[in-house]
């Protein structure tokens, strides 16, 4: 089963991580600091976004990892898949790289009305389950 937000091909593929994590995922996603439709700020690259999903851990590849993810994040942390503000791009990032978005404004991207029903207090509403 797929994300409500997988329209697009994605170097991810569409996937619902509480469902292939089991319960130890389940415990895992409880305990990330990000949900579905939070509004983040990436660290490093200086960019903003949504949240779409939430892994208990990477979810992708060891060659994915070591060609992507030169800051070496933890593996056995939350991953995020994020929609960046004025982009079509989305990302796949760790949580120690993210922060909350003070900003509180909206995030433009082709996807967000596939995604999420509403914009409420600068949290998104999702349109279906996700994570």
């Amino acid at each position: 089963m797929g994300s409500a937000c997988c329209p697009m091909a994605s170097p991810f593929g569409c996937y619902t991580s509480v469902i292939t994590a089991g319960a130890w995922g389940e415990a895992m996603i409880a305990n990330a600091q990000f949900s579905v439709g939070d509004l983040v700020h990436h660290k490093l690259f200086d960019y903003r976004g949504v949240i779409i999903d939430v892994d208990p851990h990477l979810m992708l590849s060891d060659e994915w990892y070591e060609a992507v993810a030169r800051s070496r994040p933890p593996k056995d942390q939350p991953w995020y898949r994020v929609l960046v503000h004025d982009a079509i791009q989305e990302t796949y990032v760790a949580e120690r790289n993210l922060e909350p978005d003070a900003s509180g404004a909206p995030v433009r991207h082709p996807l967000i009305k596939t995604c999420f029903s509403g914009f409420n207090d600068g949290h998104y509403v999702t349109a279906g389950r996700m994570n």
